[in-house]
């Protein structure tokens, strides 16, 4: 595709760092959104922050909200959270080329269906991009996902549950720690003063006082207690105290309550809530940490089969027919704890790899290569047992769960599985290779190995 084919809009006062682009030229973000056209990339020659701003307000319009978008000058951390990096070489040509396919894919219906499929979707179509939070002392968490808040559209309420949800579904997963916060057991939020308190009446009203320390009868008190007529002496001995480090000493910090009178060597800490006014023990304070996310690849493979809400989804299936690597584990284990106690049911477990599978994608393109692989599962699918079970833990792998199936009959299984090699040579992906490993209960298992471990064993054969 020819470059001049892109449609290219360029945000910018004046021309400046992109003068040789060959792009229509807006003076705001207010007069691009109201363009009757609709642009394939933009480009924003603005400062740090006023590209943020502008990006801010991109997302949160429907036509622009997943439009690839990069800053010709320097960037501050909102664009970095909502936009796609600096200008690339080609414009953004090839970045470009994939996300048409991939949201030629999904559909503009399924993707703005949902603020889950939105977020997905974004992430989807700009495989390097992350979930970023960023500082914002305005609001009570002082972090916010700026991308979360621009996609949330008419969903109310904070975005992060769904955060949380995404990422015990497997779809997202953290990483970098960003910051870790203690917030407010009542309101949520992270507005804490932290103060000194007496821990006899809890007033505030509270002083530093020089005080005394007797060595020869351990008494602590005010230094005004110690002081008679001109010398010291101890009020509760009356020993005459003549030098300091032999008869007595000043200790480091002691106060005095103001409201109770009562001397006391260390305060009590509380933490109040700025917001909502409630008092909490530092201890009570919920903990907080803040992360960037990815897509993982079960994210990825959700996206890229479709946002599926029909039966199959509601039981549990994707649009193959298959479970989730969660639901897969937790059903081998079932059978792993059932064979230990019980010795019965043998069962088998067989994984699967498309060998060179990046070779074929770069070689066919990644929607026909995709398609070939799909439809390879599909037939597999077709071929099993109604009580076998398969999953897909990347676009590489596969596995298989055969309840009450022997050695023998995993060997049935293997064989008929290995035939559909036939159908890479006859749609020309000669480089793809189909590797199988398996284990069969109770032979192939090893003590006290659960089913995440013996997963993670037989992966290493498929490598």
């Amino acid at each position: 595709m020819a470059q001049e084919s892109l449609h290219l809009a360029l945000i910018g006062p004046a021309p400046t760092h992109a003068a040789h682009v060959r792009a229509d030229r807006f003076d705001s973000v207010g007069d691009l959104l109201t363009d009757a056209r609709r642009y394939d990339v933009v480009l924003l020659d603005l400062p740090g922050s006023a590209a943020g701003e502008a990006l801010r307000e991109m997302r949160r319009h429907p036509a622009y909200g997943f439009t690839l978008a990069y800053c010709c000058q320097d960037e501050d951390p909102l664009c970095e959270a909502l936009g796609d990096g600096p200008v690339p070489a080609d414009l953004g040509l090839l970045e470009w080329q994939t996300w048409r396919t991939r949201y030629a894919a999904l559909g503009e219906a399924q993707i703005q269906e949902r603020f889950e499929t939105r977020v997905l979707a974004w992430l989807w179509l700009r495989p390097p991009r992350q979930l970023r939070a960023v500082r914002n002392p305005q609001v009570p968490e002082h972090y916010e996902y700026p991308l979360l808040a621009a996609l949330a559209g008419a969903d109310a309420g904070s975005p992060l549950p769904l955060l949380q949800l995404m990422t015990q579904e497997g779809y997202i997963a953290e990483q970098v720690l960003v910051d870790r916060l203690r917030l407010c057991v009542s309101c949520g939020s992270g507005r804490l003063n932290y103060i000194d308190v007496c821990p006899d009446c809890q007033s505030i009203a509270i002083s530093r006082e020089p005080s005394l320390h007797c060595f020869v009868c351990g008494h602590v008190g005010a230094q005004e207690q110690f002081l008679k007529d001109g010398v010291l002496v101890c009020p509760n001995c009356l020993t005459r105290l003549r030098h300091i480090g032999s008869d007595y000493d000043r200790p480091m910090e002691n106060y005095r309550c103001r409201s109770c009178r009562a001397f006391f060597v260390d305060a009590k800490v509380q933490a109040r809530c700025l917001d909502c006014g409630h008092t909490h023990a530092p201890d009570e304070l919920r903990v907080y940490e803040v992360r960037n996310y990815r897509l993982t690849e079960a994210g990825h493979l959700r996206c890229r089969q479709g946002f599926n809400t029909g039966m199959l989804a509601s039981a549990g299936f994707n649009a193959l027919g298959l479970v989730s690597i969660s639901t897969f584990r937790y059903l081998l284990e079932w059978l792993m704890q059932m064979q230990a106690r019980y010795k019965e049911p043998a069962f088998s477990l067989l994984g699967l790899r498309f060998v060179n599978f990046p070779q074929a994608l770069a070689k066919m393109g990644e929607q026909r290569a995709n398609l070939l692989v799909d439809n390879l599962v599909k037939r597999m699918i077709a071929g099993l047992r109604t009580t076998d079970r398969c999953t897909r833990t990347n676009d590489e792998c596969l596995w298989l769960l055969l309840p009450c199936t022997d050695k023998e009959g995993l060997e049935s299984v293997r064989q008929r599985i290995l035939k559909l090699r036939e159908l890479f040579a006859e749609s020309g992906a000669n480089e793809i290779e189909l590797r199988v490993v398996s284990a069969s209960a109770p032979d192939d298992l090893l003590e006290r190995e659960d089913a995440e471990l013996l997963m993670a064993r037989l992966a290493g054969d498929l490598s």
